[in-house]
């Protein structure tokens, strides 16, 4: 599927390599209300270089689908994911989480091998 991929690929929400809690669903779809969708709407999850544990998670939204993208639509939330990420989060839920130290979405990742303390990188 992934080799021959040449455009964005819309799959079945149960086919996507990501999870989603209910609370991070509903909490990115309140934000694109709340933005009225200036920097777009669409979810984009994506691994970048960095950290202090070597790669870091990164949660955007943007107007467009890349070429190489794999996208679904989650309760009415459309979510996009680039085929090198895909490796690395393959399976991982991503959730919404509110304490005392603050909010924020957080990656449960069983492909980490290990994470930072703050939990936005891992290797």
């Amino acid at each position: 599927m992934i080799s021959n991929l040449v455009k964005a690929e819309q799959l079945k929400s149960e086919q996507f390599p990501l999870n989603f809690s209910a609370r991070a669903v509903e909490v990115a779809k309140k934000a694109i209300i709340d933005t009225e969708g200036e920097d777009g709407e669409i979810l984009r999850v994506s691994v970048l270089g960095g950290g202090c544990a070597g790669m870091q998670y990164a949660l955007n939204f943007v107007p467009t689908l890349e070429k190489f993208d794999l996208t679904t639509t989650i309760d009415g939330l459309a979510v996009s994911i680039d085929i090198f990420s895909v490796a690395h989060l393959k399976n991982t839920l991503v959730d919404y989480e509110e304490s005392l130290q603050g909010a924020g979405f957080k990656f449960n990742n069983p492909n980490a091998k290990r994470s930072c303390g703050c939990g936005s990188s891992f290797s």
